[in-house]
């Protein structure tokens, strides 16, 4: 397998199109979400190093065509393992098999927090759970009021009126493209008041 370089923003795979083969990401992150008929879209997972994708993994397993979409969030370092490849490795490589296994089961943890999200929390509970995993340890999150509506699976106004309660709540301060988490701990216990 080579290592392929991606650039920023291609698509990787698309609805209906058909698996080549099982994706190895060395650096980068792919986005991988789903649009509703209605133009609304929610971020199902992202595939980092080390993680799979079940859109790819349900396609080779199952042998259908993706439901999904895939794009290079940033520039990819990846391999791609053809398809009959991947089959002979899960066969007959048992650390593999292994590694593979682990990887999907926690993928299917991470879909069952984003259903129970969904299903089960208020926007502003999800939403400060979005400010606080996209930022990571930073103390800023670069991201439009539509890009994070399509993290919590919500509309952009919704988006845009609960970061409004949040700033006038003293909990962020927004300036164009940039969320600032002024008060983290407050934003933690809306975060987890559901837990």
């Amino acid at each position: 397998m080579a290592v392929m370089q991606v650039p920023q923003g291609q698509v990787l795979f698309r609805p209906d199109d058909a698996c080549s083969g099982f994706v190895v990401v060395h650096a980068g992150s792919i986005k991988v979400s789903l649009t509703a008929e209605n133009g609304r879209e929610i971020v199902l997972y992202r595939v980092r190093p080390g993680e799979i994708c079940l859109q790819t993994f349900g396609c080779l397993v199952g042998g259908g065509t993706y439901s999904a979409e895939a794009v290079a969030e940033t520039p990819l370092e990846l391999e791609v393992l053809p398809a009959g490849d991947f089959q002979a490795k899960v066969g007959s490589d048992a650390d593999f098999r292994q590694q593979l296994f682990s990887a999907v089961a926690a993928r299917f943890a991470d879909l069952e927090r984003l259903v129970e999200d969904v299903a089960l929390l208020s926007v502003a509970e999800r939403l400060a759970r979005a400010l606080l995993r996209l930022a990571g340890g930073s103390a800023t999150v670069d991201a439009t009021h539509e890009a994070l509506a399509t993290e919590i699976g919500s509309a952009r106004a919704v988006v845009s009126r609960q970061l409004g309660a949040f700033q006038r709540d003293g909990l962020i301060a927004i300036t164009r493209g940039h969320i600032e988490l002024v008060d983290r701990a407050a934003l933690a216990h809306l975060a987890h008041a559901a837990e």
